[in-house]
């Protein structure tokens, strides 16, 4: 049930908990009329906005106080609705500090439909920034935007206002409506959306598992981002603390070891068959240049294979791929010419949608001799290469069983060195956590300094008028340097405490230890009117 009361209600009427009946009495003797409001409310339920996997989800639930006691009315009747008012912003913000948090949809959580659309230009990546900025309750930001992933981490004044400006500036840009974005988004906050980018940069949150394109990707961001006006130090310290956590993980695991895909693998075992390992000094062709072909040949550039052949039923994906890789000879030949390039090579990938073979046990059987023995690494289901053709001498065939072999002794490989990367990853977590609290020391030695100034300033303001009026300049200045020399004195050892500096032995730890300390004796936490200063000023800027 709900009891509502006013300083001009001489009775409220309690009803269940459904429906409310407030009384309003007039204590004017101009007027007995008595007026009454009938309320009724139903229970809502409302999707959270924030869960710990893609796959939680969870209900806040709205509930009001059902009992007062006649001293707890009797106290609110005292205060006017404007008091209320600030007293409830001024807990709301104090309870939201200002953090660092990550709005963020990704392969886990949408689909390329969505996350295609939301993907925002290497180039308009500064003036996003920017423009982020410039919400009123968002003071640093920065955007990590790749085909996997869009994610937005920023310092916000108040998390569930940022969360709502953000999601909306989403919806904006993208043309996505709010409701869809807040059905695939993530939210993360302080420590696990630090941890969250840690895992990114060290490929723990990849598609594959480990794979090394992500850690140029947030290199990217830091060197897009430098420079831009809300890109400051708590966003582009923890940016700059990923890119060290990533080379880290990937240095001490050796996680992007071992090939896990087909198509690398593919590649992989044909550079540990061939003469020294190297593409150098062999001939190879590629049969298809599809999708798989196409990741086959990306593969080969990658291990150093300068020149191959690739045999084609038409010339138009064969073109498009010189276009592509410019630096690498790829020359086209049709499947006329497919035995004619198999004799000619010494390396041979298949990777078409064939239903038929199309290297047969005698066929190959009348391919002129290699130099070396001739591989066949045939990735196609159904299969392009007869497997009987391993019973030649000179040929050597591989075909996708073996190579998933070899692929889920990876994968098992990479999962171990993940779970030796979350080690790490939750050593650099607490050192940048740290290292984010340190900062936070500065604000609160000038919140002390100030704390005890309005003391002094109160306290010596309350003698100057028990002394009278007839006091000379000189004994005021006196007392002024007197009062200002007890403060100073008082002060020091708090201060010094709340200092970095080697010398004094202080672990940071310690120091972060001291500043809760001070924070709580003299309540030095983050003012309403700081808070409401700095939205005051964003806001003006955003009207000029």
């Amino acid at each position: 049930m709900v009891v509502i009361s006013s300083h001009f209600a001489n009775s409220a009427a309690v009803l269940p908990d459904s429906t409310m009946m407030i009384n309003f009495n007039s204590n004017s003797t101009a007027s007995s009329s008595l007026a009454s409001v009938r309320l009724s409310f139903k229970p809502v339920t409302v999707p959270t906005l924030s869960f710990d996997s893609p796959s939680r989800c969870g209900n806040i639930r709205c509930e009001a106080q059902s009992d007062f006691d006649s001293r707890s009315v009797s106290n609110s009747s005292s205060l006017s609705a404007l008091e209320l008012l600030k007293t409830s912003a001024a807990e709301r913000y104090t309870r939201e500090k200002s953090g660092i948090m990550v709005v963020g949809l990704s392969f886990h959580t949408a689909p390329v439909e969505i996350r295609e659309k939301l993907s925002i230009p290497e180039a308009d990546l500064p003036q996003a920034i920017t423009d982020l900025c410039a919400l009123n309750h968002i003071e640093e930001a920065a955007v990590l935007s790749t085909c996997n992933r869009m994610e937005i981490y920023a310092v916000a004044l108040s998390q569930h206002r940022g969360v709502k400006e953000i999601t909306e500036w989403m919806s904006k840009v993208s043309g996505v409506p709010v409701s869809d974005i807040r059905r695939h988004q993530f939210l993360l906050y302080e420590k696990d959306a630090t941890q969250h980018l840690f895992e990114v940069s060290a490929g723990l949150d990849s598609l594959v598992l480990g794979e090394g394109q992500i850690l140029s990707q947030v290199k990217h961001v830091v060197k897009v981002a430098q420079g831009v006006p809300g890109f400051d130090r708590k966003i582009s310290g923890l940016f700059k603390h990923a890119i060290t956590v990533g080379k880290r993980v990937r240095t001490e695991t050796n996680i992007s070891s071992g090939s896990v895909s087909v198509s690398s693998a593919a590649v992989e075992l044909a550079q540990m068959k061939i003469p020294e390992n190297s593409y150098d000094s062999v001939r190879v062709s590629v049969v298809g240049a599809g999708k798989m072909g196409k990741l086959v040949i990306k593969h080969l550039i990658a291990k150093g294979c300068k020149k191959m052949v690739v045999v084609n039923r038409s010339e138009e994906r064969v073109s498009a791929l010189r276009e592509e890789f410019k630096d690498v000879e790829i020359v086209y030949q049709p499947f006329s010419e497919l035995m004619s390039c198999a004799s000619n090579s010494d390396v041979v990938f298949t990777c078409t949608a064939s239903e038929t073979l199309l290297f047969s046990k005698d066929q190959v059987q009348k391919l002129s001799k290699a130099p070396i023995q001739r591989l066949f690494i045939d990735i196609s289901v159904p299969r392009n290469v007869e497997s009987c053709v391993s019973a030649l001498e000179t040929t050597r065939v591989y075909n996708v069983d073996d190579l998933k072999e070899v692929v889920e002794a990876n994968k098992k490989d990479r999962l171990r060195k993940a779970e030796e990367a979350q080690l790490i990853i939750s050593d650099e977590v607490r050192e940048f956590e740290a290292w984010k609290d340190s900062l936070e020391t500065v604000p609160t030695i000038k919140k002390l300094r100030a704390y005890a100034e309005r003391i002094r300033a109160s306290e010596m303001e309350k003698c100057l008028a028990k002394m009278g009026g007839d006091i000379s300049k000189k004994n005021q200045k006196a007392i002024h340097e007197l009062s200002k020399g007890i403060v100073n004195r008082l002060l020091h050892g708090p201060m010094q405490h709340l200092r970095c500096d080697e010398t004094e032995g202080r672990s940071l730890d310690e120091i972060i230890e001291n500043m809760h300390a001070l924070n709580r004796i003299f309540g030095l936490e983050m003012e309403i009117s700081i808070l409401e200063e700095k939205i005051r000023s964003k806001m003006e800027k955003s009207q000029i």
